[in-house]
C-alpha cells in the first residue's frame, strides 16, 4: 500500500515522552500532566492550558537502577518508567496524576513523590481511589476522588480553570480526537483492511503522547488519505488477529506480530483504543465531571473488576471484537508479573476457544522485549495453526 504521509513523523514522535510536540507546547506556556492509566481520563488533563501526556519509557534496556528500589519480581513496565525518571526522561512534567489501581505503576508514582526525581519545583503527584465495581454508589465516590484529588490540586498549585464550561471544552475537544480514531479505525474491519495494525499502533499512541491540538490536523489528514488508499492486489498476512491484554506501549511488538503472517486488526489492550477511543456523552441535567466520571467507569474492560457478570461481560467483548474485525484468532498478552491479567490471561485463554470457539495465542512477555526470536515462533505456530484449522473447515464443508 501507499506509505502514510505522516506515519514516520508519528513514529519519531515516540521515540521519547518529551517529543517534538511536547517541546512546542511547553514553550507556549502550558502545563505538562503525566498519567499511566486509563482510569485517571485524560481529558480531565488536556483543560485549557494543559496537556495530558501517557508515560511511556521508549528503547528502554534493562532497568537495573529502578530494580534496586522497585525488585525485579515487579513487572518491568513500572521499572522501565522508574528508570527513565532517574534518567531525567520526565523533567518536563508539572505533575503526575496518579491511580491505586496498578500496584507496579502506583509504586512508581510513590517513588517519584517520595523520591524528589522530578526536575521541576512546581513538580506535585496526586493519587486517586477507583472502585472495584461499576454502577451504584460507586460513580458518586470516583466523581468525589476526581473532584478532589485531580480538579482541586490542578487549581490550588498549578492555577488551572477547572470550571465546568472548561471541561465541556475539553471534551468537546477530546470527542473529536475519538471520532478521528474511530474513523481511522474502521478501515481495519474491511476485508481488505487499508491500514496495518502497526500503522494503527503508531496513530493511536500519539494521540496519548501528544497536546491533542498539535496532533489533530495530522490525524484529519491521514484520515483523508485513507478514504482513497487502495489495498495491496496480494496480501501481506495471512491471518487476522485480535490483540487483547495488559499494558502495552510498544509498536514494534505489533510489527513483529505481523511480520509473523497475522494482521492485527484490533486492539483490546491498556493502550489501545478498544475501548478508549468512546465519545464522552453528557446526558440533560448532568454536570461534565458527572458525566466523566460515569463514561470512564462504563466504558473500562479492565480485570480489576472481578465480579462474575463483568468477567463475562468482558469475554462477550472480546469475541464480539473478533466478530465484528473479523479476526480470525485472539492473542492474549500480559505483562510478566502483572497480577490482574495474569489470571485473565488464562481464562481468556480457556473460555475464548470452550465457549466462542476462538483460536487463542496466551504469552507472557517483558516490556522490554528481548526474546523476539521466541515470540516470532509462537506467532508463526499459531499462524499456521490457524490455517490449518480454515482447511479442516474447508473439507467439512
Amino acid at each position: 500500500m501507499k506509505d502514510l504521509k505522516h506515519l514516520i513523523y508519528f513514529e519519531n514522535l515516540l521515540q521519547e515522552a518529551n517529543n517534538e510536540l511536547v517541546v512546542r507546547a511547553k514553550e507556549e506556556g502550558r502545563l505538562a500532566l503525566g498519567y499511566t492509566c486509563y482510569f485517571m481520563p485524560e481529558v480531565l488533563l488536556d483543560l485549557p492550558g494543559c496537556f495530558s501526556v501517557r508515560l511511556r519509557a521508549p528503547r528502554s534496556t534493562s532497568p537495573d537502577i529502578a530494580t534496586y528500589y522497585m525488585t525485579n519480581r515487579t513487572c518491568t513496565y513500572g521499572r522501565s518508567l522508574l528508570e527513565r525518571a532517574l534518567e531525567g526522561g520526565y523533567n518536563f512534567l508539572d505533575a503526575e496524576l496518579a491511580t491505586e489501581t496498578c500496584t507496579v505503576t502506583c509504586r512508581f508514582q510513590e517513588h517519584l513523590q517520595m523520591m524528589n526525581i522530578i526536575s521541576n519545583p512546581k513538580f506535585f503527584c496526586t493519587f486517586i481511589d477507583v472502585p472495584h465495581k461499576k454502577g451504584g454508589t460507586t460513580y458518586e465516590h470516583y466523581r468525589l476522588q476526581l473532584e478532589k484529588h485531580v480538579l482541586a490540586p490542578l487549581h490550588e498549585k498549578l492555577g488551572v480553570d477547572v470550571s465546568d464550561g472548561a471541561l465541556r471544552t475539553a471534551i468537546a475537544q477530546h470527542n473529536e480526537l475519538c471520532r478521528l480514531i474511530t474513523q481511522i479505525g474502521a478501515f481495519r474491519k474491511l476485508d481488505r483492511p487499508t491500514i496495518t495494525g502497526f500503522e494503527f499502533s503508531l496513530i493511536q499512541l500519539v494521540t496519548l503522547c501528544c497536546p491533542k491540538d498539535l496532533i489533530l490536523p495530522y490525524l484529519r489528514e491521514t484520515l483523508e488519505e485513507l478514504r482513497t488508499r487502495e489495498p495491496d492486489l496480494k496480501p501481506q498476512y495471512r491471518c487476522k488477529v485480535l490483540l487483547a491484554g495488559s499494558e502495552n506501549d510498544d509498536p514494534y511488538f505489533t510489527k513483529l506480530i505481523e511480520d509473523s503472517g497475522a494482521l492485527v486488526v484490533a486492539d483490546r489492550h491498556c493502550y489501545g483504543s478498544l475501548p478508549g477511543r468512546e465519545e464522552i456523552e453528557i446526558r440533560e441535567g448532568e454536570t461534565a465531571l458527572a458525566a466523566v466520571a460515569r463514561h470512564y467507569l462504563d466504558t473500562s474492560m479492565c480485570p480489576r473488576f472481578m465480579n462474575q457478570d463483568v468477567m463475562r461481560e468482558r469475554k462477550g467483548y472480546l469475541a464480539d471484537l473478533a466478530k465484528e474485525y473479523k479476526a480470525d484468532g485472539v492473542i492474549v498478552e500480559q505483562m510478566k508479573f502483572c497480577e490482574y491479567w495474569s489470571y485473565e490471561r488464562v481464562v481468556d485463554t480457556i473460555i475464548l476457544q470452550r465457549d466462542f470457539g476462538l483460536p487463542v495465542c496466551s504469552i507472557e512477555k517483558e516490556y522490554v522485549n528481548g526474546t523476539s526470536g521466541q515470540l516470532r515462533t509462537r506467532f508463526q505456530a499459531f499462524v499456521e495453526s490457524i490455517e490449518i484449522k480454515k482447511l479442516q473447515e474447508v473439507g467439512k464443508a
